[in-house]
C-alpha cells in the first residue's frame, strides 16, 4: 500500500470496473441501491472543500452523499497558540498512496493549548437520524507515528454529540452516548447507546499499529452489531441492538470524543474519508473490499508435526487467554478441548498457564474461564496456573476457582505457597523429573523465601519457573529483543542466577513475542520466553505455545499452534488465519545438551 505507481493505480481502477460475469443491469441497481442508503459521505480533500480555510479557522466541508450533512471546522482553547497552524493540515498521504487522493492529518494531543476538530452543522439530517433498520460506519485512517498513550489515549473518530443520562438511561457509563475512540492500547472502540438498551454496548478490535492506513466497517443490520478492521472481526457480534439514540439539538464531532457534554481527547493521525449508511451494506458494497494488514502474520496451514521421535515429548504454554474469557470464550473452549483430547498423542506432560486468565472480575468472565478449563479437569489432564495482574481483585476471585484446593488432589501437585497463588508440581519425563515452579507476580515478596526454599529442596530436578511478568519485547536497530522487568530482574537474581537447576522461564503479560538465553553464575544457560498473543487477531487467535523435547537430539522444538483456525473451513479462514505461525519467534529451536545441563548433583 506504499508503492506509488502505474500498476498499483491501475489495480485500483479495475477494482472499480464491474465484473464481466454480472449483468450490467443488476450491477447498476445494486450502485443505486447503495446510493440511496448512504446518509454522510465526508471525503477529507481539497476537492470537497465548500468554503473558508484552515488559515482562518472557517473551512467547511461538503457532504459527498449530497444530502446537506456537512462539517465546519472548530477551534478550541487559546486563538493565538503558535501551534494552531498545524493542527490540522491536508496531507498528501492517502490509503492507495494515490497522486490524486488526500488525507487530512490531525496533530492534537491531551492538554495542548489548542485544539481543532470537525462537527456537523446545525440542521444537519444525520444529527436526528437514529438508524433503526441498521447501519454501516465506515472510515479510512490510520494512527500517528508518535502515538503516546498519556497524550493519545481515548481520542474520538467519530462521536456523537451529548450524554445518555440525559435520555435517563441509567445504567452502564451513562456519560457515553456514542463513540468511536481509540484505546490506550490503540485498539478500536465502538460504543454506543441503542434505542431498546438503557445501557451502553461495545465492539473492540485489536491492538493496531501505528503509521499505517485501516479500512474500518462497523455494521448493524437491525439486531446486532460486528466491527470489522482490515478484513477481520476480532470479537464478533454484539448482543442485540438497535439504532443509536440520539439527542435533539445534538450533532455529530469528526477528531473528538466527549465525556460528560465535554470535549475530552481530539484525535491525532490521518482520516481519508468517513462513510455512513442507514442500513448493513455487505463487503463488496465497501469503500474498500480488499483491506489488509500491511504485516499481517507469518503463518502455513501445512501440517507440523508435534512429535519428531515417538521418544519425545511436549510441554504446552498457555498464552493470556483474557479476551477470550470476556469476548470470545469459543476459543478458549477450543484450545482446552483440542489440549483434553491430544495430550495423549502429542505426548504433552504439563500444560502451564502464563496468568491474566480474565480481562475483568465479572462473574461472567470466570464462569467461562472455567467451562473451558473444566475440559481438562474432566479428562484429567495436569496443568499449572500463574495469577495476572487481571486476575487479582477484592475477595481473591483467583484462589476461589483456580487456588490450592482445585489441585489439591492432582498427584503432580506438591504445594503452595503462604499467599496461595504460588505452587509447585513435579512431572516425570523422559530421563527426567521437572519441577515447574509457578512465581506469583503481586506477591512475589510475600512468596520469594518460599520459593527459594522448594528450590534448595529439589536441586537434582530440573525447573521451568512460571510467572506473569519476568520479560518484555524492544525493538534495538529492527530488531526485537527480551528485557528484563522490574520483577523480572529479582525473579532472575533471588530464583535463578544461583539455582542451576533452573533451565528457563516463561511469562505473558507484556504485548508481544520474544525470548532469550542468558547465562547464570554457574555459566550455563537459561531460556528465557515471553508468549502473549492478547493484542493479536481475535485476542489471540487461538494459538498456543508447544516445546518438544528431544532428548536424543539434544535439542528443544518451539512450535505456535492455533486448533482454533485449525477447525476453521477454508471459507471460514481470512489472510491472517494460520494454524501455525512461522516466524523466527514462533516457529524455531534451540539447542540443550541434556545430560550436561541437567547433571545437577555436581
Amino acid at each position: 500500500m506504499k508503492m506509488k505507481n502505474t500498476l498499483l493505480g491501475l489495480s485500483v481502477f479495475c477494482m472499480m470496473i464491474p465484473s464481466f460475469t454480472e449483468p450490467a443491469e443488476a450491477k447498476s441497481n445494486a450502485a443505486k441501491q447503495e446510493t440511496n442508503s448512504i446518509v454522510a459521505d465526508w471525503k477529507f480533500s481539497k476537492d470537497h472543500v465548500q468554503s473558508g480555510t484552515f488559515e482562518n479557522g472557517n473551512i467547511i466541508i461538503e457532504d459527498a452523499s449530497k444530502n446537506g450533512n456537512d462539517l465546519e471546522l472548530v477551534t478550541v482553547g487559546d486563538p493565538s497558540s503558535p501551534g494552531l497552524e498545524g493542527l490540522v493540515k491536508w496531507s498528501e498521504d492517502d490509503y492507495y498512496n494515490l497522486d490524486n487522493v488526500e488525507s487530512l492529518q490531525f496533530a492534537n494531543y491531551k492538554n495542548a493549548p489548542a485544539g481543532r476538530y470537525f462537527k456537523t452543522t446545525n440542521g444537519a439530517p444525520i444529527n436526528s437520524e437514529k438508524f433503526d433498520n441498521g447501519f454501516t460506519v465506515e472510515a479510512i485512517f490510520k494512527l500517528p507515528g508518535n502515538f503516546n498513550s498519556r497524550l493519545h489515549s481515548w481520542m474520538g473518530i467519530l462521536t456523537r454529540q451529548g450524554q445518555a443520562a440525559d435520555l435517563n438511561k441509567i445504567e452502564g457509563e451513562k456519560e457515553i452516548l456514542t463513540t468511536l475512540s481509540v484505546s490506550n492500547d490503540k485498539e478500536i472502540q465502538w460504543t454506543s447507546h441503542p434505542s431498546n438498551l438503557n445501557y451502553n454496548v461495545t465492539n473492540w478490535s485489536r491492538s493496531l499499529n501505528t503509521d499505517e492506513w485501516y479500512h474500518l466497517a462497523i455494521v448493524n443490520d437491525g439486531q446486532t452489531t460486528t466491527l470489522t478492521v482490515n478484513g477481520v472481526s476480532d470479537y464478533g457480534k454484539s448482543i442485540e441492538v438497535k439504532g443509536i439514540a440520539s439527542i435533539e439539538g445534538k450533532g455529530w464531532n469528526i477528531g473528538a470524543s466527549e465525556w460528560g457534554n465535554e470535549l475530552d481527547a481530539l484525535f491525532a493521525g490521518n482520516i481519508q474519508e468517513i462513510r455512513i449508511a442507514n442500513k448493513a451494506l455487505t463487503k463488496m458494497e465497501w469503500l474498500v473490499q480488499d483491506a489488509r494488514d500491511k504485516q499481517p502474520v507469518e503463518g502455513t496451514n501445512d501440517e507440523i508435526p508435534f512429535l519428531t521421535n515417538k521418544n519425545n515429548y511436549n510441554f504446552l504454554f498457555v498464552p493470556d487467554t483474557q479476551k477470550y474469557s470476556n469476548m470470545n470464550p469459543e476459543i478458549f473452549a477450543s484450545q482446552m478441548n483440542w489440549i483434553a483430547k491430544n495430550t495423549k498423542k502429542n505426548n504433552i506432560v504439563m500444560n502451564a498457564f502464563v496468568g491474566d486468565i480474565v480481562d475483568g472480575n465479572t462473574e461472567e468472565q470466570w464462569k467461562n474461564s472455567l467451562e473451558a478449563i473444566s475440559y481438562l479437569d474432566k479428562k484429567e489432564i495436569p496443568y499449572i496456573m500463574a495469577a495476572g495482574n487481571h486476575d487479582y481483585a477484592a475477595g481473591d476471585p483467583f484462589l476461589t476457582y483456580y487456588g490450592p484446593q482445585r489441585f489439591a488432589n492432582k498427584d503432580y501437585y506438591k504445594g503452595s505457597s503462604p499467599s496461595g497463588y504460588g505452587s509447585y508440581t513435579i512431572v516425570k519425563a523422559g530421563s527426567y523429573e521437572y519441577l515447574f515452579l509457578i512465581v506469583d507476580m503481586k506477591n512475589l515478596q510475600t512468596d520469594i523465601e518460599w520459593s527459594k526454599n522448594v528450590l534448595i529442596q529439589h536441586k537434582d530436578k530440573p525447573t521451568i519457573i512460571v510467572s506473569h511478568d519476568v520479560i518484555y519485547p524492544e525493538t534495538v536497530d529492527d530488531k526485537t529483543v527480551a528485557v528484563e522487568s522490574n520483577r523480572g530482574q529479582i525473579i532472575w537474581n533471588e530464583l535463578v542466577n544461583e539455582h542451576n537447576q533452573v533451565f528457563m522461564t516463561v511469562n505473558g503479560h507484556y504485548f508481544g513475542i520474544v525470548h532469550q538465553v542468558k547465562q547464570n553464575s554457574a555459566g550455563n544457560d537459561v531460556i528465557q520466553m515471553l508468549v502473549n498473543y492478547q493484542a493479536d487477531y481475535r485476542g489471540g487467535n487461538g494459538w498456543l505455545r508447544l516445546v518438544e523435547f528431544d532428548e536424543a537430539k539434544n535439542k528443544l522444538f518451539f512450535r505456535t499452534y492455533s486448533p482454533f483456525v485449525d477447525e476453521m473451513s477454508k471459507k471460514e479462514r481470512t489472510y491472517v488465519d494460520f494454524k501455525y505461525l512461522t516466524n523466527e519467534y514462533n516457529l524455531f529451536e534451540l539447542d540443550l545438551n541434556f545430560k550436561k545441563r541437567f547433571n545437577l548433583n555436581k
